[in-house]
């Protein structure tokens, strides 16, 4: 029994994280089309199983899971089930206008962002002089590419760094390839850096490492317009220079650690939950003082903010003990609804269907439409 319990709990745990993961994915993406405010419902609905599983119907979530599995549209829940779940993306969108902490606050002491500029200066200096020692004529590459890899956390740093060094080999064996060309004449130069700069636009925001194949033979290219080098020297430098800036620089992502991160959290949930409570009495007070209410929603939206951003970076920490994963996704979920109820408290024309909220917050008329 104990260990089937353990196996029920862990099982809750990954699910509430897989929940959190998914409201990070949406709330990264960009324009709000039909497919995400339906991806929006289904999350909300997932959470609710999560908090209320006897209350669930369980043929129900494997139908919206295999329709997710497949190529086809995003499966639509009926407008009773979205009826229970506005209130909530609502409270998200909320959130996300408020928009992230300012940069001192993030990396104020005590800040869980701290560690990551300790961590650059600290590998940037040793990638410098680790390639000064070496004797390699190029030192300023490792120093780029140690600054290049630091994240949030260790974890994130790690996939980077895998990236920027899968992307700078695979860029100088393209740099061999075309640099024989490249020598016939300048105009070969200035016309690969134009395509190899088009390539790293379109690809750095999307896939990381296919950025860096481009950028890397045109970082290489570059040095040709003062005069034709020697392409094996440039290669050679490249080569060793990344490597050199890889290795350092996350062992100086490992040495810095971060202990504090998870203390982090314990606070955030404090935070928000002296928040959440804070608004809902100001939602139960019949005449609120002018601007409480705002000051409340603000206050609320940014404790959230500052949730996420600190669970986000314990998660991906090495030598951190258990994280409160499913606290936060019951604080982010009673946030959410508290934020919406400010909402709505606030601008009582918004209807409950959020496809079509953006008519009604679009000016006066839209007002005076729904008002009427």
């Amino acid at each position: 029994v104990s260990a089937e319990g353990g196996a029920r709990e862990r099982a809750r745990a990954g699910a509430a994280a897989a929940v959190h993961a998914a409201w990070q994915s949406l709330l990264a993406t960009g324009d709000r089309g039909a497919a995400r405010r339906a991806l929006e419902r289904l999350v909300v609905r997932a959470e609710v199983a999560l908090a209320a599983p006897a209350d669930t119907d369980p043929a129900l979530l494997r139908d919206w899971a295999a329709g997710l599995s497949g190529t086809g549209p995003v499966p639509r829940i009926s407008h009773a089930h979205a009826h229970e779940v506005d209130d909530e993306v609502l409270g998200v969108e909320a959130e996300l206008a408020f928009g992230k902490p300012s940069l001192w606050r993030r990396l104020a002491p005590g800040s869980p962002l701290l560690p990551v500029a300790l961590r650059t200066a600290v590998g940037c200096a040793l990638a410098g002089y680790g390639s000064l020692a070496l004797g390699i004529g190029r030192p300023y590459w490792a120093l780029v590419t140690a600054a290049s890899l630091y994240q949030a956390n260790v974890t994130l740093t790690w996939n980077r760094t895998v990236q920027r060094v899968a992307g700078n080999l695979a860029g100088v064996l393209v740099f061999a390839a075309v640099v024989p060309l490249a020598h016939a004449g300048q105009i070969f130069v200035v016309l690969f850096c134009l395509l190899f700069s088009f390539g790293a636009e379109a690809f750095i925001s999307r896939n990381y490492w296919l950025g860096s194949v481009c950028v890397t033979p045109m970082a290489l290219l570059i040095t040709e317009f003062a005069r034709t080098q020697e392409a094996g020297e440039l290669i050679t430098d490249r080569v060793v220079d990344t490597l050199v800036g890889a290795l350092l620089g996350i062992v100086a992502a490992v040495i810095v650690t971060n202990r504090r991160a998870a203390d982090h959290i314990e606070l955030a949930l404090e935070a928000t939950g002296r928040a959440r409570e804070a608004a809902e009495r100001t939602l139960a007070s019949p005449r609120p003082e002018p601007g409480a209410l705002e000051t409340a929603r603000r206050r609320l939206a940014a404790a959230l903010v500052e949730l996420r951003a600190a669970d986000d970076t314990a998660a991906g920490e090495w030598w951190q003990r258990a994280l409160p994963e499913e606290r936060v996704v019951t604080a982010e979920q009673a946030g959410h609804r508290t934020l919406a109820a400010t909402v709505r408290r606030a601008t009582p024309w918004t209807v409950r269907n959020p496809e079509n909220a953006d008519e009604h917050r679009g000016g006066t008329d839209a007002r005076e439409n729904t008002r009427a």
